[in-house]
């Protein structure tokens, strides 16, 4: 579907068209009326009577107010008199006629002037307000009536609105709220054709003056590589400008030959040619004034502005603008999303890509190789993609504990399995495209906001949609006009946009507040932002049409990133038609339904129930229920996405149950395969090109979707972290003493298998079998090989270089690096290299190339499953062997802002457990000869890594019991006490010290 284009972008193509962000000229100049003239004289006499009389009033009946000298102690003493209180109120009657003198100055000076926004005074709203009114009316038989025009069509609304520009505030008038689309496009219309008046006259002025600005796109040495978006932030004032200097220059022949095609395509040694309204003698050349220009580049300029619309006698702004501009038409009464969205990011040259973060990789010139073979879905997800690496992260560790506290009979020392095939693919899409800090700072940002506005006793507003820009930039779409909004937020685009940029949302801190807006969930991108649609604030249903396999991909999609999400606290989503797979994702939060009826049952239900509650409780909608007391105990949303279209009559009931969904928090999406759903407030559709459209809430999205084989994946990664489906659970094959057992490399612990290269990685950072690598890239290579050593079954190249540079990086550092590490590591004797690409394209170790972390796995799981079972003195050698090894936490010395990537690992949770596993055996093979004291050494090792570990604890309780000495059990039974702090002893440690040391709790009330 090509997108409409507004009058401003049309009109741009115009060399001098005036700047968006004026004051409008009038539509046309009608006859002043007697009324007029009668409505000017009585503001003449108010002004008269508010400036001239109060004063005089004042100074002939008062006299002066204050002291005639500097007062004394006394004169705190002196009675007072109603004298005292009428010189009180002159001084507030003197500061008071003062203001509105000044607002009135200022009113009437940019009424004269017809030039911008009047100033605004401070503290002065209604004063100024005022003062606008009798100015404009006093004005309005005069020939600058028509400046004040755009000032009187904003009467009633805020200070704040009064100062935003006009035309640009017209113009992003927020086309997704449907209620709102009528007085948008009445609203756009009247702007086309004011637009058009104005590109009439500028293509009458400017060309005929000849005074064409052009800018010469800057080489990059030195700074930043220019893009469009920084152009017009320079030199337009607004980068959101970007597009009109793309409309006037797209598809003109550049000097080196090519065309511009694409706004973040650009070259050095381009020209464009700027608005009329373009400022910055430094950079913006003028063809025929360009003194400090060579004249190879002034010919160029020349040339290049003898092609465009404007050299061939106008009339290109209606073309470009498809059938917009200058002649307002019917396609003018809609307003364009782009100009109603938040600003794009900054668009990247090919020479260095800016991409956002947990995008860059997809992004960056790696484009030769593709994704690798990885999924794009999941590559241009990053919020999904953070979500879903997270509850990964989540599950395997509360595996690993299950295993580890015994909730799953012998699955001691489990290592979670190691994904092949599409599951590894997605695995590594998903660490990849994965943003975190984007997920971090965004709920932040939501519960602060939540929290300042608490503080206010403000209630939240209704926001019905997020935009997050590819700077990082915040900006939420309000319903309607919510005021001002708390610090550091600020007005957006217009009133009905709050916005919060990157480097303040970086400076929130965790809130203890409810979740504001748990429901707002991915649906694409446009020009690099983010939509998030809040689909519990929706006021009806949201339906979405296209074939069924696409609608399935955006429904999984939307489901496992509401299921996954950092932004939100408690959920239920319930699935209808779809998607009974996707419940491992979260269990708590996902249900599935077989059918329209169960679903009409349940949710009749809850309707009520909410309905009741909201009404018992005094709040309007869940949204007041969200701040104050109440917040964290009730108000989650209830989200509903049916995937196949109900019936006529199914339809309608379902209308009639979400008529009053935006209220109550439950938000309903509806697939479809035609249109006019009943009950539909919002209708969208998904191409089969991945195109998600809605030409009604004027939205063209590259849609966030989630196929079928990435789903399978996806789910297939969470179920094999279950310890009890997985393999080797107790419904899978392994059994107890199933592979899952068996660490992931296993190093030849004789002394036949002394390794080339061994990296000390449990404790400080060490290499031994390697020359120091250059200084200034020895960070890189020690993390690089870090990570290789901890993925021994293969690290994708994308996966190592999104870890080493979350922030972005090109083909060729990366390929540089690599050979580098080569080179490094060097080869075997026998001539293999040590860093090696497997079938699949990953990067693998040699065996030679070994960590302490591989020689403890490997130590332990010979001692308990190898040769130790059959021989205790070859258990007793191998468990000790394995304690030596330990020498702190794993990578204890790592630089600050390195090695992020380990947030995504669970080994900072495999090594406490395989520690505390080892220190257990050790402590049983001595208490089997009754050495107490050796067993209690061992443990005291093994806790100085593992000091959370319970089971360590109550071990210790039993061998410090075994030796005989009360005193030594009391002492370790009140330092165990003192470690609980204020959650108290566990219940199954304070069963143990009952049965070891009644008297325990004497001892405990003694000292305190």
């Amino acid at each position: 579907m090509p997108r409409r284009r507004t009058s401003s972008s049309a009109s741009s193509t115009a060399p001098s068209a005036a700047p968006r962000n004026r004051t409008p000229q009038p539509v046309r100049v009608r006859r002043r009326s007697f009324g007029d003239f009668v409505k000017a004289f009585l503001a003449f006499v108010v002004l008269l009577v508010l400036v001239v009389g109060v004063p005089l009033a004042l100074a002939t009946q008062i006299g002066w107010p204050l002291p005639d000298g500097a007062p004394g102690l006394d004169w705190l003493q002196r009675e007072i008199t109603v004298k005292t209180f009428l010189n009180i109120l002159t001084v507030v009657v003197w500061f008071a006629w003062a203001q509105f003198t000044a607002c009135v100055l200022v009113e009437v000076k940019a009424a004269l002037s017809g030039v911008g926004v009047p100033g605004r005074v401070p503290g002065s709203g209604p004063s100024q307000l005022l003062a606008r009114q009798l100015v404009a009316a006093l004005l309005l038989v005069g020939a600058t009536a028509a400046s004040l025009t755009p000032g009187l069509s904003q009467l009633g609304q805020s200070m704040e609105g009064n100062q935003k520009p006009s035309v640009a505030a017209a113009q992003q008038t927020p086309g997704i709220f449907a209620q709102q689309q009528e007085q948008a496009a009445g609203t756009a219309s009247a702007l086309a054709e004011q637009a058009g008046q104005a590109a009439a006259r500028a293509d009458g002025g400017s060309a005929a003056h000849g005074d064409t600005k052009y800018y010469r796109i800057q080489p990059p040495e030195g700074r930043h590589h220019d893009s469009l978006w920084e152009i017009a932030d320079r030199h337009l004032g607004d980068g959101r400008r970007y597009k009109e200097i793309f409309e006037l220059n797209k598809d003109r022949v550049q000097p080196d030959g090519s065309k511009l095609s694409e706004a973040s395509l650009i070259r050095p040694g381009w020209i464009m040619e700027m608005p009329g309204d373009a400022r910055g003698g430094d950079l913006v050349e003028m063809p025929d004034e360009a003194p400090n220009v060579s004249e190879q580049v002034r010919q160029q300029i020349s040339d290049y502005a003898r092609t465009g619309d404007h050299a061939q006698g106008g009339g290109g702004s209606g073309a470009q603008g498809g059938g917009s501009g200058a002649h307002g038409g019917g396609d003018n009464a809609q307003v364009s999303l782009p100009e109603q969205r938040p600003a794009p990011a900054t668009p990247a040259t090919p020479a260095t890509p800016a991409p956002s973060a947990g995008q860059e990789h997809a992004a960056t010139p790696a484009a030769a190789d593709h994704s690798f073979g990885l999924p794009e879905a999941l590559l241009t997800a990053p919020l999904l993609a953070a979500g879903l690496l997270g509850a990964l992260g989540r599950r395997r560790r509360q595996a690993l504990w299950q295993s580890a506290l015994g909730s799953v009979g012998g699955r001691r020392g489990m290592e979670p399995p190691t994904p092949t095939g599409d599951a590894q693919d997605v695995q590594d899409a998903l660490l990849v495209g994965a943003d975190p800090e984007g997920v971090r700072l965004l709920d932040r940002a939501l519960r602060g906001l939540a929290a300042a506005l608490t503080a206010e006793s403000r209630p939240l507003p209704v926001v019905y949609a997020a935009w997050m820009g590819g700077n990082g930039d915040l900006h939420l779409q309000l319903a309607q006009p919510a005021g001002k909004p708390p610090a550091p937020w600020q007005l957006g685009q217009d009133q009905t946009f709050w916005m919060l940029a990157r480097a303040d949302a970086e400076r929130y801190e965790d809130a203890d507040t409810a979740a504001p807006y748990p429901g707002l969930v991915s649906l694409g991108t446009m020009d690099d932002s983010r939509l998030l649609l809040n689909l519990e604030s929706v006021p009806g249903i949201v339906s979405l049409g296209g074939t069924e396999a696409d609608r399935t991909a955006v429904f999984a999609s939307v489901a496992a990133e509401l299921a996954t999400n950092g932004w939100s606290d408690r959920m239920t989503i319930t699935l209808v038609g779809f998607g009974e797979d996707l419940t491992p994702l979260a269990p708590n939060r996902i249900r599935h339904l077989d059918g329209f009826e169960d679903l009409f049952e349940t949710m009749s239900a809850e309707t009520r129930q909410r309905r009741g509650a909201l009404g018992a409780a005094g709040h309007d909608s869940v949204l007041t229920g969200r701040t104050g007391p109440a917040q964290h105990t009730r108000w989650a949303p209830h989200l509903v996405l049916l995937a196949t279209q109900p019936s006529d009559e199914d339809a309608l009931r379902l209308a009639e149950l979400a008529a009053d969904a935006g209220r109550l928090g439950i938000g309903y999406l509806v697939g479809t395969e035609g249109t006019d759903l009943p009950g539909a407030a919002w209708e969208m559709r998904i191409t089969g090109e991945g195109k998600l459209l809605a030409p009604l809430l004027g939205l063209e999205l590259e849609a966030q979707t989630l196929p079928a084989a990435q789903r399978r994946a996806v789910v297939e990664l969470f179920t094999d972290a279950d310890p009890e489906h997985g393999p080797g659970g107790s419904d899978g094959p392994g059994g107890a003493s199933g592979t899952a057992n068996t660490p992931p490399f296993l190093v030849d612990i004789s002394e036949q298998g002394r390794p080339a290269v061994y990296a000390r990685l449990v404790g400080s950072y060490e290499i031994i079998g390697l020359d120091a690598p250059d200084d200034d890239r020895s960070a890189l290579l020690h993390e690089a090989l870090a990570l290789l050593l901890l993925h021994r079954e293969g690290v994708h190249p994308r996966v190592l270089s999104s870890a080493l540079w979350p922030r972005g990086v090109t083909a060729d550092v990366r390929d540089a690096l690599l050979e580098r590490l080569r080179a490094w590591l060097g080869t075997d004797p026998d001539g293999t290299p040590r860093l090696a690409t497997d079938a699949t394209g990953r990067l693998t170790l040699a065996k030679s190339v070994v960590s302490d972390l591989d020689v403890l796995r490997s130590l332990y799981y010979e001692a308990t499953q190898g040769r130790g079972v059959g021989s205790r003195q070859v258990r007793g050698r191998l468990l000790t062997d394995a304690l030596v090894l330990v020498r702190g936490p794993l990578l204890a010395d790592r630089p600050e802002g390195r090695y992020r990537w380990l947030t995504h690992e669970i080994v900072d949770a495999q090594l406490p457990l395989l520690v505390a596993d080892t220190g257990l055996a050790l402590c049983e093979f001595h208490l089997e000869k009754d050495r107490a004291e050796k067993a209690i050494e061992a443990l005291n090792a093994a806790l100085r890594t593992a000091p959370a570990d319970e089971r360590l604890w109550h071990e210790l309780l039993r061998a410090t019991h075994a030796t005989g000495d009360p005193d030594r059990l009391r002492a370790l039974a009140a330092d165990l006490v003192g470690r609980s702090g204020a959650r108290g002893v566990p219940p199954r440690t304070e069963a143990l010290l009952d049965e070891l040391l009644p008297t325990w709790r004497d001892g405990v009330a003694a000292a305190g």
